[in-house]
């Protein structure tokens, strides 16, 4: 392996490797605006999801979401050895009244074995079906296609596709590789943006179930989502 090579997948490996772990860093300087950045970047990519014709069936999986995770970029870059990552926010709907929560922020992140060649970074939005899905992102970290299962979001029609899997994740992708794999990610609690985000310790129940933290500047993001479903 030449010298170009060793650096780029050794990039990869950190790439993953630093994502997975932000979650337990004490909250910074920075967090805050991190955070507040990260909230408008979602609203952008929520919209454009809810306006993009390659996916009829996103807004109509939206309306009957349990939650949505919202990941404005995830990076992914790598040769024999790959990685990715990138972080999110998490929204709830009430089922009663159709009202969203949140956000709380969680990361995503994986590492994997292949042949790979390139970069891509992606936009990543995740439906959450079922309740259990939901229940699970509030007590542990999430492996998806083993705690959880997860389809791929369809571009058209999308027959075939099980729509009713705990997740179901749409992407538009950019760069060499042709999709991003889901399987084997990880989900996991971003606990410093949540601290910096709300100005005190929260957890995603405190924020999306208790109710307890609430951001009126996140009105926004809530309508966004809201208008996507429709």
């Amino acid at each position: 392996m030449n010298m170009t090579r060793r650096s780029l997948t050794l990039a990869g490996v950190a790439l993953a490797a630093t994502v997975a772990t932000t979650a337990s860093l004490p909250a910074g300087a920075s967090d805050a605006s991190d955070a507040k950045d990260l909230v408008l970047k979602a609203q952008t990519t929520i919209s454009q999801f809810g306006n993009n014709k390659d996916f009829p069936t996103f807004s109509p999986a939206l309306a009957k979401a349990r939650g949505v995770l919202i990941l404005p970029q995830v990076l992914k870059a790598g040769f024999v050895l790959g990685g990715s990552g990138g972080s999110g926010v998490l929204l709830v709907r009430d089922t009663k009244t159709g009202k969203w929560t949140g956000p709380a922020f969680y990361s995503m992140a994986s590492a994997s074995l292949g042949f790979q060649a390139g970069a891509s970074a992606a936009e990543v939005v995740m439906i959450i079906n079922s309740q259990k899905a939901l229940d699970s992102l509030f007590s542990n970290k999430v492996k998806l296609g083993g705690d959880a299962s997860v389809a791929i979001g369809p571009k058209g029609t999308g027959a075939g596709v099980a729509l009713d899997s705990d997740f179901i994740a749409y992407s538009t992708v950019k760069g060499a590789f042709a999709g991003l794999a889901i399987d084997g990610s990880v989900l996991d609690v971003r606990g410093a943006l949540n601290s910096a985000y709300y100005g005190k310790k929260v957890t995603p129940a405190d924020i999306l179930l208790k109710q307890v933290a609430v951001k009126p500047e996140s009105a926004a993001l809530h309508a966004a989502v809201k208008k996507a479903a429709t």
